[in-house]
């Protein structure tokens, strides 16, 4: 009772706190003159702390299937709610190709990374070290415009319109006021009760599930995923239905490559991963056949429609029985067909564009 009582205080204080870190954090970042994309990152950063810090929380705790379930099925979910859900909603989302190039390369390649680091083909520390890279030179990107004399000229050109075309559906969903020293105090304080509620949520959430006998793999990537990946969802339907679309993009993508960063690879690479399992890699390889999956449907269709939409949201349906039947070690076959039949249905949807093509 206890323990139950604990993870519904600190999922609603994280949860509501982390709003108030996110406006706060944008307002010192219009004060320091950052642009809308790399507000953008901020703001994904900051309504990212819940499932960072619960995953570090679980980390430091060695329950890394819970930590590393919390960060691959935040991304999962947050696909399906973010894109997928906000799809439906809206009935669809109209995107630049640039602006899908541009962040689909980001957030593949750090997919990539994750991959690479949880099969064991790769460390911690390394992948941590190329997937800082890659956001390293992501941000140099958009805090530039795209405008680097080390930058031929006509990839210069390509990324200030991709750029720019982001920006332009940022400056409409972004626009803070200029910040002042009470954000700082008030900025400072969110963060450190997001922390406190977020550590007492994961450790309730962890203990309730022992009890009950649930397998960490599904407290981690489907009970704390979603429960922290709630406020990114409702802000991207609000997107997604006002027409914002790269804004939508943005917000899943960004926060899909900082929850890798900063809540598996910066943990694992100072403490360690552990032994890896079937039942994380199970969820990494969602992780990274639906983002390239949602990349690809917008690619061709120019933005998610809601066809595309239901497919994702069928999708992390699959998901969601193929990681209970592997939580609790039955069903190999099962989840071989689940998967199937998810890319069956993600290549119906988008085969009509191709052959239109």
């Amino acid at each position: 009772m206890f323990a139950a009582a604990a993870f519904t205080v600190g999922a609603l204080v994280s949860l509501a706190t982390s709003w108030l870190l996110v406006s706060r954090l944008e307002r010192i970042g219009e004060r320091l003159g950052l642009s809308e994309a790399l507000l953008g990152v901020l703001a994904a950063l900051a309504a990212d702390a819940p499932e960072i810090t619960a995953a570090i929380s679980a980390i430091t705790s060695h329950q890394q299937r819970v930590g590393a379930g919390v960060v691959l099925g935040s991304n999962v979910f947050n696909l399906a709610a973010l894109l997928g859900l906000g799809a439906v909603v809206a009935g669809r989302i109209t995107l630049h190709r640039k602006v899908v190039a541009l962040g689909g390369c980001v957030a593949m390649s750090v997919a990539l990374v994750c991959v690479l680091v949880v099969i064991g083909v790769a460390s911690a520390l390394a992948g941590l070290m190329l997937a800082a890279a890659v956001l390293i030179i992501y941000l140099i990107i958009l805090g530039t415009g795209g405008r680097s004399p080390h930058i031929p000229g006509r990839w210069q050109a390509w990324l200030r319109s991709a750029v720019g075309e982001e920006e332009l559906e940022l400056e409409e969903a972004i626009r803070p006021r200029r910040g002042r020293w009470p954000d700082v105090v008030l900025g400072g304080a969110a963060l450190v009760t997001v922390i406190i509620a977020s550590v007492t949520m994961e450790r309730a959430a962890s203990s309730l599930g022992e009890r009950l006998g649930v397998p960490e793999i599904i407290t981690g990537a489907l009970v704390l995923a979603a429960v922290t990946s709630l406020p990114n969802a409702v802000a991207a339907i609000y997107l997604a239905s006002r027409g914002r679309g790269a804004a939508t993009l943005s917000t899943a993508l960004n926060s899909n490559t900082l929850n890798v960063v900063a809540g598996l690879l910066l943990p694992g690479a100072i403490i360690g991963l552990g032994a890896g399992s079937g039942q994380t890699q199970l969820v990494t390889a969602w992780y990274a056949a639906l983002t390239l999956a949602v990349l690809g449907l917008a690619w061709l269709y120019r933005g998610l429609t809601r066809s595309s939409g239901v497919a994702v949201i069928v999708a992390y349906a699959a998901f969601t029985v193929s990681l209970v039947v592997s939580g609790y070690g039955t069903g190999e076959m099962l989840i071989a067909g689940l998967s199937f039949l998810s890319v069956v249905v993600l290549v119906a949807v988008a085969a009509p564009r191709v052959r239109r093509g």
